[in-house]
């Protein structure tokens, strides 16, 4: 425990000036969070709203994150796969007109390789949905900010991992070396880099900070499944994201952070506050993982999100 403890004081100790700065991009903006799997578990995101609301509450976003397990931009499956992966397009449209976001932040990548070695055809299919994405979002005036996607960690998986030689490949049985694949796709998302689209590359972060965990830890991971991070995981993700939409957080560690975060009852009334949104939105907005969901409303959602507010803005009593 003591030295999982100095692992995360030596990755995740931040230096930063003693006022916080707020994120101009997200100031007085309504926000929709896209993305897979990772997304939806929504701990990142969580994180990221106590990080706003804590350390620069005139920014006054509103976020509303609506991650789809299994999703894709490239509409690719593997054949493995026990029903066709959704495709953020099945969606999107809705999503846009129902949510009507002034800033769109996208995490994807993960599940575009569909865990098969690197290919022009694969690279295409997601550097074409990079750009249909971009076209959609621009064409109601909002903002993109993407995200390259967590790293892909063969360590704790390796006895299912297969060589470029197997004769197939999914999440079952991914490529051995898929990481590769997803930093490929990161360089796609960083060269889309233009005005109103910014790129925040997560990958190479958490790739370097894993680097360094691994010196003075050689079974460190942030993804005990490969794909998913963990607590430490999401943290880092935070972090690196409030980090590139500017915002100044202030030094800690996360073996302090973490159990703050626990015992802080506004942290609590945050996540759950993100968490009863992300259920009502996503049926609402619809969409189709296998079967097809779908919802008539959110207003009660959203009246029981108001007063989780108002308590999230009152101060503390003394």
């Amino acid at each position: 425990m003591r030295r999982f403890l100095f692992v995360f004081l030596l990755l995740l100790s931040f230096t930063a000036c003693a006022a916080s700065s707020a994120p101009a991009l997200l100031a007085h903006q309504r926000v929709l969070v896209l993305g897979d799997s990772i997304t939806q578990d929504g701990r990142y995101v969580s994180y990221l709203e106590y990080y706003l609301q804590r350390f620069a509450p005139d920014t006054h976003s509103d976020l509303i994150s609506i991650g789809l397990s299994s999703e894709t931009l490239s509409g690719l499956t593997e054949p493995d796969h026990p029903a066709p992966r959704p495709c953020l397009f099945d969606r999107l449209d809705r999503a846009l007109e129902l949510v009507k976001p002034q800033v769109v932040l996208a995490c994807y990548g993960m599940n575009d390789g569909i865990y098969h070695p690197a290919s022009p055809e694969r690279l295409a299919a997601f550097t074409h949905g990079l750009s249909r994405l971009i076209d959609k979002v621009q064409a109601i005036g909002a903002e993109l900010v993407l995200i390259t996607p967590p790293v892909f960690d063969t360590l704790p998986i390796n006895a299912r991992t297969v060589s470029s030689t197997a004769p197939e490949f999914g999440y079952k049985h991914p490529y051995n070396n898929y990481d590769d694949v997803l930093a490929g796709f990161a360089a796609a998302e960083i060269a889309q880099q233009a005005p109103h689209v910014r790129v925040i590359d997560l990958h190479q972060a958490m790739r370097a900070a894993l680097t360094a965990a691994r010196v003075l830890d050689p079974a460190f991971t942030y993804s005990p499944d490969g794909v998913h991070p963990n607590e430490a995981g999401h943290l880092l993700m935070a972090r690196t994201l409030a980090t590139g939409l500017g915002l100044t957080l202030p030094e800690t560690t996360a073996a302090v952070e973490l159990p703050a975060l626990t015992a802080d009852p506004r942290f609590a009334l945050i996540r759950d506050r993100r968490a009863l949104r992300s259920e009502a939105w996503l049926p609402y907005i619809g969409y189709t993982n296998g079967k097809t969901y779908h919802s008539a409303s959110v207003a009660a959602t959203e009246r029981v999100v108001a007063r989780l507010q108002v308590a999230i803005d009152t101060p503390p009593a003394e």
